[in-house]
C-alpha cells in the first residue's frame, strides 16, 4: 500500500511541476516510476529472473488461446 501512495504522490507532483514550468517532459516520470516499480517486483521475485519473465509473457499467451 506504500508503493501505490507513493506512486500516486509521484504522479501528483509531476503533473503540478508539468504544468507550472510548462514541461511535457516531467509527464514521463510517473510511467517511468511505475516501470521501475515493476521491474524492482519482478527482480526480487523468489524465482529465478528469466523464468519468472517468461511465466509473465506465457500468462499473456494463455489468456488469448482459443482451444
Amino acid at each position: 500500500m506504500i508503493a501505490f501512495y507513493l506512486i500516486l504522490a509521484i504522479t501528483v507532483a509531476s503533473l503540478y511541476v508539468a504544468f507550472r514550468k510548462q514541461k511535457p517532459f516531467f509527464l514521463l516520470i510517473p510511467f517511468l516510476s511505475v516501470f521501475a516499480y515493476f521491474l524492482f517486483e519482478v527482480i526480487t521475485f523468489p524465482a529465478p529472473f528469466f523464468e519468472t519473465v517468461k511465466f509473465i509473457f506465457n500468462l499473456g499467451v494463455c489468456l488469448f488461446e482459443t482451444n
